[in-house]
């Protein structure tokens, strides 16, 4: 992917998600500069963010440098992935950014109430009109990303991008979304690369914050003790390499070789650093492998475990 001067996007990508929810729009712009000066082009933002202020201020953010910057974002995730729907959150989408085309547009999640036809059909026509540069899907199955890669081809365009979950604690994208996104040159651009937050080694203390403890969703999701003696190691091993935990947990996913730029994101520039510090660090393989034995691989597809 490149922006519309044709410079390559990012290794890391920015979400966007606290802006003018948990970030107002002084440590959203301040969070925006970082990016840019660190080397950032990629950001990502939805819909649904924020009700609407997360691509209002990103649009805002962008408007001198248009061209310069890889702007993504989603179909509305709490509507039918209808052709109708799909094209009125993009032209919703366009107007609270300001901008004339979105490079890259996603459908948020699989709809199984709504053929793919009928939502590729609206992907397919904005790419054809000149409205988006490239296509995405988000939170797919596998089975779910090689039938939308064959409905997109029916109708001439690709999947061009699969956003998936996928951090140390996370690791299910490795069985069957990567192999299958590297059959069908698929860009991978995975989002909670830090798990939720709890990568940081923040939820150690017993007066520990944040939303994973306070959001029921997210707690569900991480509430897993092997997950959490992961998070504890992190900081130990991160002292002995001279950076922070949350630098090692966004720079292990960098380094898979199916990753193109995980999606980083925060509510500070100061709780920004430690991920931006992830593009200078120096992982090396030993390393790499000794964060990866921390967790536990998940099964192979097949469940065949005596070939994992």
């Amino acid at each position: 992917m490149t922006t519309a001067n044709g410079a390559p996007a990012s290794q890391l990508c920015f979400g966007t998600m606290q802006f003018g929810g948990k970030a107002d729009i002084v440590a959203s712009q301040s969070m925006y500069a970082d990016c840019r000066a660190a080397g950032i082009n990629f950001f990502d933002t939805a819909y649904v963010y924020t009700d609407g202020q997360s691509e209002t201020m990103l649009g805002r953010f962008v408007q001198s440098e248009r061209d310069d910057v890889l702007i993504a974002t989603k179909a509305a995730y709490n509507k039918p992935a209808t052709k109708a729907n799909v094209l009125a959150s993009f032209e919703e989408s366009r107007a609270r950014m300001n901008v004339d085309t979105v490079d890259l547009m996603y459908l948020h999640r699989f709809d199984p109430e709504t053929p793919l036809d009928e939502s590729f059909g609206a992907l397919a026509e904005l790419r054809e009109d000149g409205l988006i540069r490239y296509i995405g899907i988000s939170n797919f199955a596998a089975w779910q990303v090689m039938k939308a890669a064959q409905v997109a081809r029916g109708l001439g365009v690709t999947v061009d991008v699969l956003q998936p979950m996928y951090s140390l604690v996370k690791r299910q994208a490795e069985v069957e979304l990567f192999p299958a996104c590297a059959d069908q040159g698929i860009a991978v651009v995975p989002y909670s690369p830090l798990g939720g937050g709890l990568l940081t080694g923040k939820y150690a203390g017993d007066d520990a914050a944040g939303r994973l403890i306070d959001d029921a969703r997210y707690k569900a999701r991480y509430d897993v003790p092997w997950m959490h003696e992961v998070a504890a190691a992190l900081p130990a091993i991160a002292a002995e390499n001279g950076t922070d935990a949350a630098t090692l947990a966004v720079a292990w996913v960098m380094k898979n070789p199916h990753v193109t730029a995980p999606i980083i994101s925060a509510r500070s520039s100061e709780q920004l650093a430690p991920s931006l510090a992830a593009m200078s660090f120096e992982m090396s393989d030993d390393l790499y492998d000794r964060l990866t034995a921390l967790t536990q691989a998940p099964a192979p597809a097949t469940d065949r475990l005596e070939e994992a």
